[in-house]
């Protein structure tokens, strides 16, 4: 039996204004010079002003109050009105946390080749028909983005029984790998591991030369050793000087450990290219003291207005309360003038947003802007942030992510800026940066033939007021991609 009830429920939801603003925050200057384009290029009714930014900003209000189409009676109601080309903006959202995205893409992206394509365009030019050249088709279908053969032969062996209907054997497959596979370039692709991909590229090099020749040697029957640095096993084995032993290290420093990192899987390469979001001005005021001033780039403060053409014609349209071809014109040009006007506050938002992040950040590391020196950098988390302009953590998070500021000391990703914080023995805070710098200075400057173990850095942290556990010091270094004592050593 079904039964009616009534609930009230409290619930949250995002207007498309703050999903709007929320996105148009969380873009870097490309992305935003993009979207920009793309905007004006889908409304007419928005378009780019000619005066002072501030001018345009502050008539703006005016004229769309005054003039506006909340002063005109179209004498209908819009709801019973769908426009096909209303922007994205309005009729669908992404209603979910900038933290679930990686904005690694400050880049620009040209065509280029694959590593699949260029071994394609090899094999198709060898002798090899048949069978023969799907098992080695899907061979290299099956390598990964560094030019490994990461899967068992055995299973490549019954995928092709399966997907191909190519019956043939483990040995069969590993013939073609080795003897077709990989003879092609770059030197190495096609390799079962480390070992063979650095064998592969040596045994390339047609040489008498002794360094050469011992190199082989080493990566043939001591790779255990070479790659757990026993230098002196080495030695002992091969019975040479330290210097032989150089030489041959340097041979092998020379290969590859990725062939196949020169290509890209979805044939683009990447040219890295950094837009400043934020500019970071330091003056010295002599006994007033340093004046640490932040902007915004001038590509992220636009100058915009909406149509004064677009007006007059609403003006026009909706004085015709007859023809109902005029009122859909009429309703389709307020709905464009309704979203530009909307668009713009949302710019102007945006900036208002960006510019108290970003001072906010300068007032907290104000020492940092002024020397350059990590080392000065206080600790600082987004509820930092969040306090001092008030708004919401997830804010603050979606303006650093991606943004970066020109400053007299170089280009600094924002994002950087951050860390938590540690009391040295005065108790005070310090930020883990700072130990992390003293931790890689300490590493940079030790004796490399006996690098310090990570409890001989302890003991030298302590020294310098940093009382920290060595399972810490692990942590760090490991952030810092420091390897351990024993992978440390040189000869």
């Amino acid at each position: 039996m079904l039964k009616q009830n009534l609930q009230m429920r409290l619930g949250q939801k995002l207007a498309p204004q703050q999903i709007q603003l929320m996105k148009l925050i969380q873009l870097h200057t490309l992305e935003f010079e993009e979207e920009l384009e793309r905007e004006l290029e889908e409304n007419p009714a928005l378009e780019k002003a000619e005066e002072s930014k501030e001018e345009e900003y502050s008539s703006l209000d005016e004229t769309y109050e005054d003039e506006g189409t909340d002063s005109i009676n179209t004498d209908f109601d819009v709801n019973e009105y769908i426009f096909d080309d209303e922007p994205a903006y309005k009729t669908s959202s992404n209603n979910y946390s900038a933290d679930d995205e990686e904005f690694d893409n400050q880049s620009l992206l040209t065509e280029g080749q694959s590593l699949y394509d260029y071994l394609l365009e090899q094999i198709r030019l060898i002798n090899i028909d048949g069978d023969d050249l799907k098992i080695a088709e899907y061979i290299i279908g099956n390598l990964d983005n560094d030019g490994y053969l990461r899967r068992e032969v055995k299973q490549i062996v019954d995928d092709l029984a399966f997907s191909l209907g190519v019956y043939t054997t483990k040995e069969k497959a590993e013939d073609i790998l080795e003897n077709y596979v990989q003879k092609l370039d770059p030197s190495g692709v096609g390799a079962r591991g480390l070992q063979e991909c650095l064998l592969l590229q040596i045994e390339k090099k047609v040489s008498a030369d002794k360094a050469v020749i011992l190199a082989a040697n080493i990566l043939r029957n001591q790779f255990d050793a070479l790659t757990n640095k026993h230098y002196n096993k080495i030695i002992q084995k091969y019975d040479i000087e330290e210097e032989d032993l150089k030489d041959a290290l340097e041979v092998i420093s020379k290969l590859s450990p990725k062939v196949g990192g020169n290509f890209d899987t979805q044939t683009i390469t990447i040219n890295q290219e950094i837009i400043p979001d934020f500019v970071i001005h330091v003056k010295d005021n002599g006994e007033k003291g340093v004046d640490v001033h932040p902007t915004l780039n001038s590509k992220n403060a636009p100058s915009l207005r909406v149509s004064d053409e677009y007006k007059d014609i609403l003006t026009t349209y909706s004085h015709d309360k007859k023809s109902a071809e005029h009122k859909q014109a009429a309703l389709f040009i307020k709905q464009k003038l309704d979203a530009a006007k909307w668009y713009i506050d949302a710019i102007n938002q945006r900036q208002n947003t960006l510019l108290q992040t970003i001072s906010a950040i300068v007032k907290l590391q104000k020492n940092y802007f002024i020397t350059g020196d990590e080392k000065s950098l206080k600790p600082m988390i987004l509820k930092d942030v969040a306090d001092i302009t008030g708004f919401d953590i997830s804010t603050i998070s979606r303006v650093v992510k991606s943004k970066y500021a020109d400053t007299p000391n170089g280009i600094v990703y924002l994002k950087n800026l951050f860390s938590d914080s540690l009391t040295n023995d005065d108790g005070e805070e310090v930020s883990t940066k700072e130990i992390k710098n003293h931790l890689m200075d300490i590493i940079n400057a030790e004796n490399k033939r006996k690098p310090l173990t990570d409890d001989a850095l302890v003991v030298l942290l302590k020294e310098k007021g940093y009382n920290i556990a060595r399972r810490t010091i692990a942590k760090y270094r490991e952030q810092l991609s420091i390897p351990v004592a024993r992978l440390r050593k040189e000869l």
